[in-house]
């Protein structure tokens, strides 16, 4: 699994398509719908902490926790900013280890994907499900097979910008698993561009293998969505969000 060294200084700048505040309106409005309004909440694969952010902002005890130190120090810089009270630790998700029990854990933007390891992302979901409180929520995101089957598979995507060019490639979807590699081509103070290179892999689960995770982490799913909307997932849907409660008493 890649550190995304390289990737953290440009991550802002690719995904700034990704709308921040609508997916933590998303996630609140959930979370109230479950009768959680404030509390410990663990931004699982917080990355630049962009989510932890806005979720400190709305009252949450946040504490971000992501693998890469590189997209930890973004997040820091951006606490340093806004001098949000938010926790970062620099942990790998299957080895989430916390001071004590949470109220809720999100695990945004595909992030589960990127562990390919059936094993691995089964104890990811034990460990979250050991953590929580009873009645605790666990919301988490997933790329779907149709997107990894017909989207990502065997394509290329082109990001242009003033800072940085990036050119995104997939492999032919094989196995559940796509691979995908990164070449940045990054503008430095004299107008000359550094080459720097990434890679990770992504693997689709089926909602039958996410309804067996959840199941041998005793946790019950509440609910399960199209993408940032409260409808059914349709045969084409991109990107499904499974919310879950621990079924401690």
């Amino acid at each position: 699994m890649s550190s995304y060294k390289n990737f953290a200084q440009y991550y802002d700048i690719l995904t700034e398509n990704i709308p921040y505040l609508k997916r933590g309106e998303y996630f609140h409005a959930i979370l109230k719908e479950n009768n959680i309004n404030d509390g410990i909440l663990v931004d699982l694969a917080c990355g630049t902490g962009s989510l932890s952010e806005i979720m400190s902002d709305f009252g949450y005890d946040v504490v971000g926790i992501d693998s890469s130190i590189e997209m930890l120090n973004v997040a820091m810089e951006k606490r340093y900013d806004s001098g949000k009270d938010i926790l970062y630790l620099n942990q790998k998700m299957q080895d989430l280890d916390l001071f004590g029990t949470i109220n809720v854990c999100i695990c945004a933007l595909d992030s589960l994907n990127h562990i390919t390891d059936l094993s691995d992302v089964q104890t990811v979901f034990d460990k979250v499900s050991m953590f929580l409180h009873p009645n605790g929520v666990f919301i988490f995101d997933v790329n779907t097979e149709y997107k990894h089957q017909h989207i990502l598979s065997n394509n290329t995507f082109i990001y242009d910008y003033d800072e940085v060019y990036c050119i995104w490639q997939n492999s032919s979807y094989k196995d559940n698993i796509i691979d995908i590699s990164l070449d940045l081509f990054c503008k430095e103070d004299d107008d000359t561009y550094t080459k720097q290179s990434e890679s990770f892999s992504e693997r689709a689960y089926s909602h039958d293998e996410i309804l067996t995770f959840i199941e041998q982490a005793n946790l019950d799913l509440v609910a399960y969505y199209e993408d940032d909307t409260f409808d059914a997932p349709t045969k084409e849907c991109q990107r499904i969000v499974y919310v879950t409660k621990s079924r401690k008493i």
